[in-house]
């Protein structure tokens, strides 16, 4: 049964079966990169072009450089103090994840509290709405004043900003249980630790994946602007130098600097909350009205035909 085949493969020319291989390849290699060409390409066409035109602009008019640096100027800046800007961002980076680990954490333990308590849910809510609508710019200074100018004020600025998209989210996520799996355990006489532990927290990272995505960039604001007022070292503290000294090539760099850390950031939380649906973000009022566990919406279930 198997000499044909032999036979075949015996006849076949010599590297046939590596051609077959590299085409094979080729071919997947071709289906993986094909979406990710498709999805790129038109945004950097789209830049291209907006740095043609800039480029022809500055010419044309004759820009200083003190105003509009050319493309090319901004690049070769950016390039040449790649270690320069790749430090700075690194120190804005991981004051930025420590204010959001901070302010998430805190977040997390008083959402887990509010949605247990409608008491401390009044009482905690309204001072972070206020903590919410409170200008950072006020708050900048007073926090210069009781922390210095070390990375504290930078991480509780990063903090705030993360602080409320997430208790919100956590509320709802806490309460958004199901309610045939919550009688199940309490016919059981569960515990609140263990109701908590095994049907709340797991039904609320969704809505705490949903809030991470968009809170980290706000953490990166935060730190930024905190380092504007008060940095010594970080791209905010470089953007405010450079606006001060009309360099404006390093200011564009740290400019670029900051949108690649954001991209960044943005590729890895796409990476690994993808399938998280994204809840509601607002100003509260959602989950202030369920008071009893939220039913999830699910389309209405059909009964199945009789058998015969």
């Amino acid at each position: 049964m198997d000499r044909p085949l032999e036979r075949a493969r015996a006849s076949a020319p010599e590297g046939t079966d590596a051609a077959r291989l590299a085409r094979s390849m080729g071919a997947t290699l071709w289906k993986s990169a094909a979406p990710a060409a498709a999805y790129a390409l038109p945004p950097a066409l789209a830049l291209f072009l907006l740095g043609l035109g800039w480029d022809l602009y500055v010419r044309i008019d004759g820009t200083p450089e003190y105003i509009l640096p050319a493309p090319t100027v901004v690049l070769d800046r950016l390039f040449s103090g790649f270690g320069f800007f790749a430090s700075e961002g690194l120190t804005t980076t991981w004051r930025a994840v420590a204010g959001f680990a901070v302010g998430a954490a805190i977040a997390v333990v008083l959402a887990a509290l509010m949605a247990h308590s409608l008491y401390l849910e009044r009482t905690i809510y309204p001072l972070a709405v206020l903590a919410k609508v409170t200008p950072l710019v006020a708050v900048a200074p007073l926090l210069v004043i009781w922390f210095g100018f070390g990375a504290a004020p930078k991480v509780v600025i990063a903090a705030l900003l993360a602080f409320f998209p997430i208790l919100v989210n956590g509320v709802i996520g806490f309460r958004s249980v199901n309610p045939g799996a919550l009688d199940f355990l309490r016919s059981l006489r569960a515990s609140r630790w263990e109701v908590f532990w095994r049907l709340r927290a797991p039904s609320s990272l969704p809505y705490l994946f949903a809030a991470v995505r968009i809170t980290i960039p706000f953490a990166i604001i935060g730190a930024m602007l905190a380092e504007w007022f008060s940095g010594d070292s970080g791209l905010g503290n470089v953007i405010n130098v450079s606006q001060n000294n009309l360099d404006m090539p390093t200011l564009f760099g740290a400019v670029i600097t900051l949108m690649v850390i954001g991209l960044l950031f943005r590729r890895r939380r796409a990476r690994r909350a993808a399938s998280a649906p994204l809840a509601r973000i607002d100003d509260g009022r959602e989950f202030l009205t369920c008071r009893t566990p939220c039913r999830r919406s699910s389309p209405t279930a059909r009964p199945s035909p009789p058998r015969n």
